[in-house]
């Protein structure tokens, strides 16, 4: 039941990049307790596994296919917290992060709603780990930038690059070709080195390794969320064996 104000509260978790194990404690005991969960379409059947007890309503967004609609989903959060004690907005990575957040929390806050953010481990940290590329390297990358070409709508398709040592650019794809031909475009090295994951910490992870010049000229078909890091960063060490982070990999570990 709802709150004598007549709402109940509502949870901002971050679901991190897919692997149950790498969801904070906070996260997995909110959602043990969850009367309903609004989750994203890239949350694993693992990740649900946690919140048995809650009813469960997909809200997926997902580039080029049939997506809710964020206003459904403000509403939905609004509604079901006047039906229930806890709701969970459950959304892959980080919620502060590429997440949509503001919009909900702008529609919660106007309908008067207590909320709490719970934050996740956002899938360009677990990228990192998973292929022991640190995003940041002492003489050689000092600054990172994390960006997606996708837009609002009714903004420009076109987004500009940002300029900084490591770029991280979060549902790559397609969109990478354009920025890797972009950069190029602006005079970055043919040989700078790129990483491309694909399901990062889930069973079915793809690593692939390779130049700037090469992604311009295109990117092998892709089946599930692909972050794509490039920078000098990226650069493989000399001792460095590369072959765990190859296709079967298993989950990745912040402690690997």
């Amino acid at each position: 039941m709802a709150t004598p104000s007549g709402y109940g509260k509502v949870v901002l978790i971050g679901a991190g990049p897919g692997a149950q194990d790498l969801m904070t404690l906070r996260g997995a005991r909110l959602l043990a307790q969850a009367d309903v969960v609004l989750h994203d379409a890239l949350v694993t059947d693992e990740m649900l596994a946690l919140c048995p007890q809650a009813l469960k309503i997909p809200v997926g967004k997902r580039c080029g296919q049939l997506s809710t609609a964020q206003a459904f989903i403000n509403k939905q959060l609004v509604d079901n917290a006047g039906k229930f004690a806890l709701v969970v907005r459950l959304k892959g990575g980080d919620p502060m992060l590429f997440g949509r957040a503001d919009e909900e929390l702008r529609a919660l806050e106007e309908a008067g709603i207590e909320v709490e953010v719970v934050p996740g481990i956002t899938t360009a940290l677990a990228a990192a780990a998973a292929t022991r590329q640190p995003l940041t390297k002492r003489g050689v990358a000092r600054s990172v930038a994390f960006f997606t070409s996708s837009t609002a709508p009714g903004q420009p398709d076109h987004v500009a690059i940002p300029d900084s040592d490591t770029l991280v650019q979060y549902m790559g794809g397609r969109e990478a070709i354009a920025t890797a031909r972009r950069m190029l475009e602006q005079g970055r090295r043919a040989d700078t080195p790129v990483v491309v994951i694909e399901n990062c910490s889930r069973p079915e992870q793809r690593v692939l390794r390779l130049e700037l010049g090469t992604l311009a000229q295109g990117l092998g078909a892709t089946h599930g969320p692909v972050l794509v890091m490039l920078g000098e960063a990226m650069r493989v060490r000399p001792q460095q064996d590369v072959g765990a982070d190859s296709a079967g990999a298993p989950a990745c570990r912040l402690s690997a």
